[in-house]
């Protein structure tokens, strides 16, 4: 496994070799081990998996507020997404700064999203799946989001959004009032 820093601190890039043979392929998805410096003491305590079939689709973008914030690992299993990662923490030099990455099955990238983020990701190819790894369990009571669309945060989206939720799309916009997460 190797470790890519992005432009945002603590937002970090893994890339994983992918083996293949007559007989198929096999790639590392997780190593506590080679990931010891990224994930420290955290545990990984939820995995949760998503099949989006639009292209065009965005998820996102979701949070969770302490003190249930949450680091998680992304990694495309099927398909082709553009991932963004929105920094959120109010004490961050980078603060409403983002970062995207395109993951997919053959380029075998895992983003790493640390507590104080936001994540969603637009869909490249139909029917692409995503696994994530939690260090926290999911508490609606501590969820959180923005709208994908937010001209405050000026995201760059490859494709015009086909699909979104309306969970997504009622998310609010970003005021002057918000000062970021403290985590």
């Amino acid at each position: 496994m190797k470790i890519g820093h992005t432009p945002i601190s603590g937002l970090i890039v893994v890339e994983t070799e992918f083996h293949s043979d007559h007989r198929g392929a096999f790639s590392r998805l997780y190593c506590q081990n080679a990931l010891q410096e990224i994930v420290g003491a955290r545990q990984i305590l939820q995995i949760n998996q998503s099949c989006t079939q639009a292209v065009g689709a965005v998820r996102g973008l979701h949070f969770q507020q302490s003190p249930c914030a949450e680091m998680k690992l992304i990694r495309c299993l099927k398909g082709k997404v553009w991932d963004v990662a929105v920094d959120l923490r109010s004490d961050s030099p980078t603060f409403l700064s983002w970062h995207a990455e395109e993951l997919s099955r053959s380029n075998m990238k895992m983003m790493v999203v640390p507590e104080g983020f936001a994540h969603g990701f637009q869909v490249l190819e139909e029917d692409s799946e995503l696994l994530y790894l939690h260090t926290a369990y999911y508490t609606p009571s501590s969820e959180g989001g923005i709208q994908p669309m937010d001209p405050a945060l000026s995201i760059d989206w490859p494709l015009s959004i086909q699909d979104l939720s309306d969970r997504d799309h009622h998310h609010p916009l970003l005021t002057s009032y918000f000062t970021g997460l403290v985590v």
